[in-house]
């Protein structure tokens, strides 16, 4: 329990001082008008009050990673709870901060333009079609999921009627105004997804549950040994320490931000918020058990064809909090991903919108890109939802490593203390790299262990030259003017 406390500790004091110095790094101008007024258009640019957009943000964000991907990574040992207080305070924090920011500099504009702006018109063009695809991945999985949620709660509606349902759902709110729809509804999800935190946070302690302690070591303890701790945890935790996906989200809600001070709070908090409901997930799925080794043998056991990760958190809220409290709980973490993926495909509309210059306040309009959006998300759809994670996980700590490096050239540029993404930058690099060349078939190469170690550290070294390279070429061109 000592080292999970001061995990929660050390993930709230980050907030407050390394948060503090991500806002002085950026100057922020508090008298600057943000595109919320700039650009309001009353339905993507709409002013909305600084709490409204944290919470949306958070929602945003906290898909089903932080719980799924937290029960699943914590399987490696405590390492995990490591992972997720340093990946969030100097990785993910950071790189969701600054692509809000980056974006009310940029009058809203979303990842692929702030990437395309710092890193040359190519890699704009593979990120404007790289991240639209993902859009669609994760709103495609974040239909699925839930879907097969909801039918295991209400056996008497089949997955078949809420994922129609969920579908639904989400083409209102990519099409409607923000503060109609979206705006609204998610206060309902947002106290489902805190009671669910909160309510396992606080049986956690009513229980004295025996949570793995740092001092029992960090060696990997997955039943699969072909699954290495290094890149394998740091892919498995995704949303609950860094996520490409979310910066292609705090674009959404850099046009509604009323002023440039709530930054800090509402996409750095978004993302301590979210380390906050992956740690508490960790820690209840290792302990409720009785260990780790429990979990695993509990996940063994499971049928193949199970949501492992959901059926573990279905037992873990009905015997913690009960019959009700379970399943408001359970409607948390339903919450989550449906939260997320509306606005996936909120933003798919968006991307595809500022690269077409095709101007979304009339509906025929939003309706020209959305068609198309939603009918490549129904095709997706059918896939198997273990493929389209397995896919999505991949994707999002790629794009995560595009945000970095994006952040990284901007703050050189800006002649700022740009070493606080380049160490993250560096670390998801060679984290991707190797993944892409270490994972079974199809979603990677299925190499050798230590050949794909060599190879992501070839890439990696050859990235940062690259950066270097370029940072003279910044200094030259800004002596000549």
């Amino acid at each position: 329990m000592i080292s999970f406390v001061g995990c929660l500790v050390f993930l709230i004091a980050g907030y407050f001082i390394y948060g503090s110095l991500m806002e002085r790094v950026f100057a922020i101008d508090t008298k600057r008008p943000t595109p919320a007024y700039a650009q309001q258009d009353g339905v993507d640019y709409v002013p909305m009050s600084w709490w409204r957009v944290f919470l949306i943000q958070f929602l945003n964000i906290a898909g089903l990673g932080p719980i799924f991907g937290a029960i699943m990574g914590i399987m490696f040992g405590p390492a995990a709870f490591l992972w997720i207080v340093v990946g969030t305070i100097f990785g993910g924090a950071v790189h969701d901060y600054f692509s809000g920011m980056m974006s009310i500099r940029e009058k809203g504009a979303s990842l692929p333009e702030l990437v395309g702006k710092e890193l040359g018109k190519y890699i704009k063009l593979f990120m404007r079609l790289f991240s639209l695809l993902l859009m669609v991945l994760v709103g495609a999985v974040f239909i699925s999921g839930p879907a097969g949620l909801l039918a295991g709660m209400i056996p008497t509606v089949g997955a078949i009627v809420w994922t129609v349902l969920i579908f639904a759902y989400y083409m209102l709110a990519t099409l409607l105004p923000v503060d109609k729809l979206i705006g609204r509804i998610y206060p309902v999800f947002g106290f489902a997804l805190l009671f669910m935190a909160v309510g396992i946070l606080l049986a956690l302690f009513l229980n004295n549950a025996h949570i793995p302690e740092f001092a029992e070591g960090f060696a990997n303890i997955h039943p699969n040994k072909s699954l290495h701790i290094f890149p394998m945890m740091f892919v498995s935790i995704a949303c609950g320490a860094i996520s490409g996906f979310h910066a292609t989200q705090s674009p959404i809600m850099a046009r509604c931000i009323k002023n440039e001070k709530y930054g800090q709070r509402c996409f750095y908090g978004a993302m301590v918020a979210e380390g906050i409901v992956a740690l508490i997930w960790a820690a209840a799925a290792s302990s409720f058990f009785g260990s780790i080794e429990a979990l695993q043998k509990h996940v063994a056991d499971l049928p193949a064809t199970a949501n492992k990760a959901a059926e573990v958190v279905n037992v873990i809220s009905k015997d913690w909090l009960g019959a009700v409290g379970g399943f408001l709980a359970i409607l948390g973490v339903v919450a989550a991903p449906i939260t997320s993926g509306d606005t996936a495909l909120r933003s798919a509309r968006l991307i595809a919108a500022d690269f077409l210059h095709i101007d979304q306040k009339p509906i025929a309009k939003r309706l020209l890109i959305s068609i198309p959006i939603f009918v490549l998300t129904f095709i997706i759809l059918q896939m198997n939802f273990d493929v389209l994670w397995r896919y999505f996980a991949w994707c999002n700590q790629t794009l995560a490593v595009f945000t970095l490096w994006t952040v990284t050239v901007y703050l050189c540029r800006k002649r700022k203390l740009y070493v606080i993404a380049l160490v993250p930058a560096v670390f998801m690099t060679m984290v991707c790299s190797t993944y892409i060349f270490v994972a079974p078939r199809p979603e990677g190469a299925g190499l050798a262990y230590p050949a794909s170690l060599a190879i992501g550290g070839t890439v990696t070294v050859f990235v940062v030259a690259c950066f270097f390279v370029l940072k003279r070429k910044i200094r030259r061109s800004a002596v000549t003017k």
